[in-house]
C-alpha cells in the first residue's frame, strides 16, 4: 500500500492503517460525533442493545478505538474487553475504566472459544483481509455466541444515497479539515465506505465465513447496518 502523508490506499497494510489512526486519536470521538450529526450514540447504543448482553458475560470490542464503544457495552454489565490495533487509539482512551489490549484483527491474541459475544463497529472495512478477520472472530467466539457487525452501509432510497456519496466525497473531508488533526484519513475513510459491499453482500460473506443465522436491519435508512449472527453450537 502506498501512503500520501498518512493517509491509506484502499490496498491497505494493517501497519500503515494502524499508523494513520494512530494520528487521528487525539480528536477522533469528536470528530465523529460532527461528522455523523451526533447519530454515533443511538448506534452504540443500537449495537449493544442487538447483542442483548447479560451480567457477568464476556464480550470483545474489536476495533474498539479509544474504547467508547467499549464503555457502551459495559452498561450491560458484561466484561468488555476494548481490542485495537492502534496502540494510539487506545492510548487516547486510557482514562476509560475498560481493559484494554493491543492486538490485529487477523492474529487475535486470545485462545479459542473465549467469548460470549464479539463486536466490531466501523471497523471491518480497515481489516486488510475482512474475510479472514471474520474466520478469526468466529474463532474466539464460543459455540453458541453472538456476533454483531456495525458498519456503515448502502442507503435504501436513491435520492438519499445520492446525496449521502455527495456528502462523503466533498462535505466530509471539507468538515475533517475543520475538526481532525488529520483530514486525509476522512478521505480514504470516505474512499472505503463507497467501496464496502452492500447489505446483503455482506451478509453472504459472513455466512461464508462460517457464521450462522446471519440477519441484518438498517439504521439510519442504511446509512448504517447491523448485521448479527451466531456461531453454531
Amino acid at each position: 500500500m502506498q501512503t500520501r502523508g498518512s493517509r491509506a490506499q484502499l490496498d491497505k497494510k494493517p501497519q500503515d492503517v494502524a499508523s494513520m489512526f494512530d494520528g487521528v486519536a487525539k480528536r477522533y470521538d469528536i470528530t465523529n460525533t460532527v461528522l455523523s450529526f451526533g447519530q454515533d450514540r443511538g448506534w452504540r447504543k443500537a449495537t449493544r442493545e442487538a447483542l442483548n448482553l447479560t451480567a457477568g458475560e464476556s464480550v470483545l470490542d474489536l476495533a474498539a478505538g479509544t474504547g467508547v464503544s467499549t464503555e457502551e457495552l459495559a452498561r450491560s454489565g458484561a466484561w468488555c474487553v476494548a481490542t485495537d490495533f492502534s496502540k494510539g487509539m487506545l492510548k487516547a482512551g486510557v482514562a476509560r475504566e475498560v481493559p484494554m489490549v493491543a492486538g490485529d484483527a487477523m492474529h487475535l491474541p486470545y485462545g479459542d472459544d473465549v467469548f460470549d459475544a464479539a463486536t466490531i463497529s466501523f471497523g471491518l472495512r480497515n481489516v486488510s483481509d475482512f474475510d479472514a478477520g471474520l474466520r478469526e472472530i468466529l474463532r474466539v467466539t464460543r459455540p453458541g455466541g453472538r456476533l454483531v457487525v456495525c458498519e456503515f452501509s448502502t442507503p435504501v432510497f436513491a435520492p438519499l444515497r445520492t446525496v449521502y456519496m455527495e456528502y462523503l466525497m466533498k462535505a466530509l473531508p471539507a468538515v475533517a479539515r475543520a475538526v481532525s488533526s488529520n483530514p486525509d484519513a476522512y478521505v480514504y475513510l470516505a474512499e472505503s465506505i463507497r467501496a464496502w459491499p452492500t447489505q446483503k453482500q455482506l451478509a453472504q460473506r459472513l455466512a461464508d465465513a462460517g457464521w450462522g443465522d446471519v440477519q441484518w436491519r438498517n439504521l439510519t435508512a442504511g446509512i448504517v447496518a447491523l448485521h448479527s449472527a451466531v456461531k453454531a453450537r
